[in-house]
């Protein structure tokens, strides 16, 4: 495994022009473009189970459907993924169960360096994202890096949500704020 490869999945500073995540990057540009182009769900389900890092039963995701590498991203039983969702993942993407993500949600794990000649040169790192089970992201929210949202919690569209959000509330705005618990 390259050096930044591995120091990608340590959760560390790396470079994403490494040739070995270049070459994770062909893979994922095939793949997506398949999944994108296939009209049949069999065969869009056999993609999805080759490109991600695994897939729980009964998962829809709507093309277009976009990834940085795919093998991060888990996701699971009975989740629904609408149109142009696009899911940056050098670090892990955790979605739960029953999961309702609207169109155009994007889910963030990279961050850039703030010293502007490192993030001229490239440097980058990325933080987890982890959705709750039964979680509802309405459309056009923005998860930013490193932020966790708890079980049955919905998050109203256009959300920017740069913090964690608890189980059983109701979030809205930029940044994503709690306006309320849910029953």
């Amino acid at each position: 495994m390259g050096e930044h490869k591995r120091r990608m999945l340590n959760g560390d500073w790396y470079l994403p022009d490494d040739p070995e995540l270049a070459a994770d990057t062909v893979r994922r540009d095939r793949l997506c473009s398949a999944y994108n182009a296939a009209g049949d769900a069999e065969e869009r389900q056999a993609i999805l189970e080759y490109l991600l890092g695994s897939v729980g039963e009964q998962v829809r995701i709507r093309a277009p459907f976009h990834c940085d590498y795919g093998y991060n991203i888990r996701i699971g039983t009975g989740t629904f993924v609408n149109f142009g969702a696009v899911f940056l993942d050098p670090a892990p993407i955790t979605i739960g169960a029953h999961v309702q993500i609207g169109p155009n949600v994007q889910l963030l794990t990279p961050t850039h360096e703030m010293d502007a000649e490192r993030r001229r040169a490239g440097w980058e790192k990325a933080l987890p994202v982890v959705i709750g089970d039964n979680v509802w992201l309405g459309g056009g929210v923005i998860v930013c890096p490193g932020v966790t949202i708890g079980e049955n919690t919905v998050v109203g569209a256009g959300a920017v949500v740069t913090t964690d959000l608890p189980a059983g509330v109701l979030a809205v705005g930029g940044p994503a704020r709690v306006v309320r618990r849910l029953a």
